[in-house]
């Protein structure tokens, strides 16, 4: 008799406990829609806004409304795909994702924010990015972490399965009214904290820790993963005049293409491929946020990414 009696009571408690998990899930799931919809609105507003204060401030806002999404129980889960306005990738094996965007002053040149969020299955864990980018006059010479960020919009994230795990990211850097950047950044993690920067790129007689291309703002490049032969693939830059080579803000793609394959965790440089036969998959273009936007009002041409 005691022993029905204990089981009934076990089958209740069970039931409640799995009454309550599920309210909260529909709640949570609630409060993640309710924030996504402010991102949404928040979004447009940052990337169309007339004033640069105004902008300021509905980016302002926007990473406190993240924030505050974010902490949501789970919210790794959710994937907010429908916040245009920035760009959210997983890693592939789901060990976390990167946000990142950029703001645009009045003067042409951009700041960018993001956070790399861990998938820790329930609580918030996640590490600001600052854009650090002023102050590192030797970008391809430097390691840093997310307080020194070489700020920019990743869209494409490779793992490296080498003893040491790290990931490559590329990413789209806007700069200035005369030229816009490309990088190929890596990503790793010591003592569960991320690391920005590796020498791990081999060419031209230097090993870089990251790799960054800069050219007109009037063209576009192209800067792809062809996962088939391990290799990031890019536009050859030039200038249009041989007398013009210092004059990075002048330079575009001649048609030919340049790149980096992978071989034992290293990434050696490569001239002259022939692309005719490789696939052309989904990040082959990218394009600038407000190209991107689901805008209110006619925006400013932008480049492809």
């Amino acid at each position: 008799m005691k022993k029905a009696f204990f089981l009934s009571i076990l089958c209740l408690v069970t039931i409640s406990k799995s009454f309550a998990q599920h309210s909260d899930e529909s709640s949570n799931l609630k409060s993640l829609r309710s924030y996504e919809d402010s991102l949404i609105i928040l979004g447009k507003h940052f990337v169309n806004g007339d004033d640069e204060l105004e902008r300021k401030n509905a980016n302002y806002t926007f990473i406190k409304t993240l924030v505050s999404a974010l902490k949501v129980p789970n919210s790794f889960l959710y994937p907010f795909d429908s916040v245009k306005t920035v760009s959210i990738i997983n890693s592939p094996d789901n060990r976390f994702r990167i946000i990142t965007w950029p703001i645009e002053a009045n003067d042409g040149s951009y700041r960018f924010y993001g956070t790399i969020q861990i998938n820790t299955g329930g609580s918030l864990q996640m590490y600001p990015l600052n854009d650090y980018s002023p102050q590192l006059t030797n970008p391809e010479d430097s390691v840093g972490d997310n307080k020194k960020w070489y700020g920019c919009e990743y869209y494409r994230i490779i793992p490296v399965y080498t003893p040491k795990l790290y990931y490559v990211l590329l990413g789209w850097k806007g700069n200035n009214v005369k030229s816009t950047k490309r990088v190929i950044e890596v990503l790793s993690f010591k003592d569960q904290k991320p690391v920005l920067g590796m020498p791990v790129f081999d060419g031209n007689g230097k090993t870089r820790k990251r790799v960054v291309f800069e050219y007109t703002r009037d063209a576009s490049m192209l800067l792809q993963y062809v996962p088939e032969q391990n290799l990031i693939v890019f536009d050859h830059l030039a200038p249009p005049d041989p007398k013009m080579k210092n004059e990075k803000e002048t330079f575009g793609p001649d048609m030919t293409y340049d790149g980096y394959r992978e071989k034992n965790g290293r990434w050696v440089y490569a001239d002259n491929l022939d692309m005719r036969n490789v696939p052309s998959p989904h990040d082959a273009t990218y394009n600038d946020p407000k190209k991107q936007a689901e805008a209110d009002k006619a925006t400013p041409k932008k480049e492809d990414k």
